[in-house]
Order: structure tokens, then C-alpha cells, then sequence
């Protein structure tokens, strides 16, 4: 059983030196619905948005507790700047796409744009460039999703995000 700690809370970071030493990571693609698709190293999150940090508790299935301390960009500005095709006036429209992303592991989970929406559940998702001070240049950006109480959509090494709408079920029920 989880035992109730801090909220997660995230602030704005200053950069701090990265080994360049390091080889770059394959980059994330994100796709989809988009006007602009974009291909990303983790050195180009961190060069391109304002960093953040999110001092994170959670569970693990396998490991138990974890508390980290991720630094990274948030998820919302990143695919702001990939341009989602839907009209921004609406939030209808808006409240329709789904951000399905995958990491090197095979594994993947799903959001709404509405959980990182600001109308809507503004949560601060991050696409984390560094754990604990580490720069994750090597290993691959991760998905921080600091509301989470449990480590299941912390996405590792991540490979691509696909942004865009599904079908409403067929009727009638």
C-alpha cells in the first residue's frame, strides 16, 4: 500500500551542464494529426523549451517506492510546437485527441490532451531529460507523469509519440 506523501510539484529549472561526451540517443518521433511531425534528441528537448523539474513518489509493481527527481520539458510544449490539427478556439475539438507513446522497452501507454491541456487537467507530463542529475542524452528521454501514484505510464527510452483522434464507438448501444 502506497502510504501518502507530498503532492508532486513542478519548477522551472536552470540548465545545467550536460557531457557532450556522451553519444546522442535515437531521437522520439512524434506523429500523427499534426502540422508539423517532429523528430527529437533529447539534447534538442533540452536546447528547444523551458526546463522543468518534478520531485516524483511512486509505485512500483516490482520495486516498490521510488522518489526521483526528473528535470525535462513539458509534454504540452512540445507538441504545441508540432502544431495538433485541431482548432485551438474549440475546446470540443480539443478534448477529443489522444497521445499514445511508446518507449524503447515495448512499452506504451495512452493520455488525453485533455490531462495536459490547461483548460482542462493541466497536469505538468514531462518529457524528463535527466533523472536524479543524470542526463538521459544515452538512455533516451522518459515520460513523468508526476500525478501518477503508481510507475506505470513512466514511459523509458522513448520512441515515438503519436498524437491524433480514434472513432466514437459504433451505436447503438
Amino acid at each position: 500500500m502506497r502510504r501518502p506523501g507530498p503532492p508532486a510539484r513542478t519548477t522551472a529549472v536552470r540548465p545545467t551542464p550536460v557531457d557532450t561526451g556522451a553519444p546522442a540517443s535515437r531521437p522520439l518521433v512524434i506523429r500523427g494529426q499534426l502540422r508539423r511531425p517532429l523528430a527529437l534528441t533529447v539534447a534538442q528537448l533540452r536546447e528547444r523549451w523551458p526546463r522543468h523539474r518534478a520531485e516524483v513518489v511512486f509505485d512500483c509493481a516490482t520495486n516498490g517506492p521510488q522518489r526521483h527527481t526528473f528535470e525535462g520539458v513539458l509534454l504540452r510544449d512540445v507538441l504545441d510546437a508540432a502544431g495538433p490539427a485541431f482548432d485551438a478556439s474549440r475546446r470540443k475539438d480539443r478534448s477529443r485527441y489522444l497521445l499514445a507513446v511508446s518507449g524503447g522497452d515495448g512499452h506504451h501507454t495512452v493520455l488525453s490532451w485533455a490531462e495536459i491541456d490547461a483548460d482542462f487537467g493541466d497536469a505538468p507530463v514531462l518529457l524528463a531529460t535527466a533523472l536524479d542529475g543524470r542526463p538521459l542524452d544515452t538512455a533516451g528521454s522518459q515520460l513523468v507523469v508526476p500525478s501518477d501514484r503508481c510507475g506505470a505510464r513512466y514511459i523509458s527510452a522513448i520512441t515515438g509519440i503519436w498524437v491524433g483522434t480514434c472513432a466514437p464507438p459504433e451505436q447503438p448501444w
